[in-house]
């Protein structure tokens, strides 16, 4: 539905990457708690990958993900959530990806 494939993993405290479960992210999309309409364009469509417009900021989007899941009891202290997007440096399950870098 979206032009881009975003990948959300959540990563531990040890460095290993695990796919968030589609509740998380359907939380996330179905709760406006930012009140920023720029999140409007964002589909989950499986464990630990949504499809999102354009307009998305995916440095906002990363943030804005994590804070949520911090506030949900989803990722804990040592834990972080990196978004990324299909593109051309390494690979994530056999797809290629763009890496954010962490704190983005």
């Amino acid at each position: 539905m979206f032009v881009r494939r975003i990948a959300v993993e959540r990563v531990d405290a040890e460095g290993a990457r695990h796919a968030c479960p589609i509740a998380w992210i359907d939380n996330f999309a179905m709760r406006n708690f930012t009140n920023d309409a720029v999140f409007d364009d964002t589909l989950p469509v499986a464990d630990g990958l949504m499809e999102a417009g354009n307009r998305v900021p995916l440095d906002r989007l990363q943030t804005a993900m994590e804070d949520w899941f911090r506030r949900k009891g989803y990722v804990k202290a040592g834990e972080r959530v990196e978004v990324i997007e299909t593109g051309n440096e390494g690979t994530v399950n056999g797809e290629t990806v763009t890496r954010l870098p962490p704190g983005l």
